[in-house]
């Protein structure tokens, strides 16, 4: 294998450990220990299906997609995953309410038609602590209702995720982890990861202004990846996790002044200003287009 065909040896070790500490915590941990570290765990591989997609470990897409091939978190088809994340890194495209798949903002008018106790829970949904608990759940019906209109991709999607589904759900049947507490931890594992996307990107004019930088470098920045320096990524979206901090000290003032001083020192500023407090409104507050 020639050297510039060679695997990503760091993110392939990375794959291999999260499988296992996926099995260790399963068969070993009591039940007490092993709902939080199974949460971590999910996490962590959802991290790494977001780094599969974008062509890692392998150069070659039906590697990467084979190591998904257990879907540990359950709920969202790999294909479907990838489809509409790589729909999201249209830059021109971000927050937008109906061509970014990842926006969390609404059309105002359609804001505007929602009861009053649906615009209560979207906007609780929009505090940090709101996005954790709920988010997940919300994330789910809104990604079912669209899938629920989706074609021969979407069918193929399913058929491929629900065996998959059946293998996790077996192995876990056979270990000390009842199936309630894996899902409850998988539940726990996605609202870990709401913390990454609460803010990645915001209402801006300027498209390159909408992608935060968080210059954590502790465990959540692991946990993640080093997605939180996500205008890095979404700049160089083929560079792998591990290069991301380098990429980012290399070209400091140029990231800064792509996102206009979008940025947060840590997440621990992020959870003291928001976590109880909304940082922006549901209804996108640049819409319509002028």
């Amino acid at each position: 294998m020639s050297r510039s065909a060679a695997p990503e040896w760091g993110t392939l070790a990375l794959i291999a450990a999260c499988y296992g500490a996926w099995l260790a915590v399963a068969f070993l941990l009591p039940l007490w220990l092993a709902v939080p570290a199974m949460a971590v765990v999910a996490a962590l591989h959802s991290s790494l299906t977001h780094e599969a997609l974008h062509g890692h470990p392998f150069r070659t897409r039906w590697r990467n997609e084979a190591l998904m091939a257990l879907p540990l978190t359950l709920f969202i088809p790999y294909q479907r995953f990838r489809d509409l994340h790589l729909a999201h890194h249209r830059d021109e495209t971000l927050t937008d309410p109906y061509d970014d798949p990842e926006s969390n903002y609404l059309d105002p008018q359609v804001w505007g038609t929602l009861p009053g106790w649906q615009r209560r829970l979207l906007s609780v949904n929009n505090t940090l602590l709101g996005r954790i608990v709920l988010g997940p759940a919300l994330g789910q019906i809104a990604f079912m209702r669209n899938e629920l209109r989706g074609g021969r991709d979407v069918l193929q999607a399913w058929a491929l995720h629900l065996p998959g589904v059946v293998a996790v759900l077996w192995i876990v049947a056979q270990s000390h982890m009842p199936i309630w507490a894996y899902v409850l931890s998988v539940y726990l594992g996605l609202g870990l990861v709401k913390i990454r996307t609460f803010l990645e990107h915001r209402a801006h004019e300027n498209s390159g202004a909408r992608t935060v930088i968080i210059e954590d470098r502790g465990p959540l920045a692991f946990l993640f990846l080093n997605n939180n320096l996500h205008v890095v990524h979404h700049m160089s979206p083929g560079a792998p996790w591990y290069r991301l901090p380098a990429l980012y000290q290399d070209g400091k003032e140029l990231y800064q002044t792509r996102n206009e001083a979008y940025i947060y020192r840590s997440y621990a500023q992020i959870f003291r200003a928001y976590f109880l407090r909304a940082k922006d409104p549901v209804a996108h507050p640049l819409w319509p287009k002028g």
